[in-house]
């Protein structure tokens, strides 16, 4: 069983990331409103990037390789809980968290859904096991940043709209180079 839910309530924000209130998530993503987003990138000791396959069922983006995890915090959760919550839920896994950056997108996807995002990304290393809920990733790997980079420029379309934005513009804190 997923543990998120189409229906699930969502933070709305401003344009400076101000919670305006809140609405179902699914509602906010076919009207394309703004809202508060986390998104995590984890790397091993040798700077591999863990990416998940969504599970085709998602509601949007199904079947895309993407960051580790993304998500909503909850009404009244704190985007770095919320991050934390996330990685356990979707991979199994639990590491040291930290903020990498801020940023705001929009991004039209399939099943008629829009993301508008003000999201938090954070970052982590991580060593061991990974267990993905299968009802939230079909699949996991390890890329080394250098194949990432051709895999993405050859295949866009395998992998999910805001990692390509966040490749495109927040690579150096993504995989930790200069």
């Amino acid at each position: 069983m997923s543990v998120s839910n189409d229906e699930d309530e969502v933070i709305l924000v401003d344009a400076n990331d101000r919670a305006i209130g809140t609405a179902p998530k699914l509602a906010v993503h076919r009207r394309g409103l703004l809202h508060r987003a986390v998104s995590v990138q984890l790397r091993d000791q040798s700077g591999r990037l863990l990416l998940q396959k969504r599970h085709a069922g998602k509601y949007h983006s199904g079947g895309l390789w993407s960051n580790t995890c993304c998500s909503h915090p909850r009404p009244g959760e704190d985007t770095a809980a919320a991050a934390q919550r996330r990685l356990q839920e979707e991979m199994g896994i639990s590491c040291p968290l930290t903020p990498l950056f801020t940023t705001c997108y929009r991004a039209v996807l399939d099943n008629a859904m829009t993301e508008n995002e003000m999201v938090h990304c954070f970052g982590g290393f991580y060593v061991g096991e990974v267990r993905p809920n299968p009802t939230e990733a079909e699949d996991h790997s390890w890329i080394h940043v250098d194949h990432l980079r051709r895999e993405v420029n050859e295949h866009p379309e395998r992998y999910s709209a805001w990692f390509r934005i966040y490749l495109r513009d927040h690579w150096a804190e993504l995989t930790g180079s200069g």
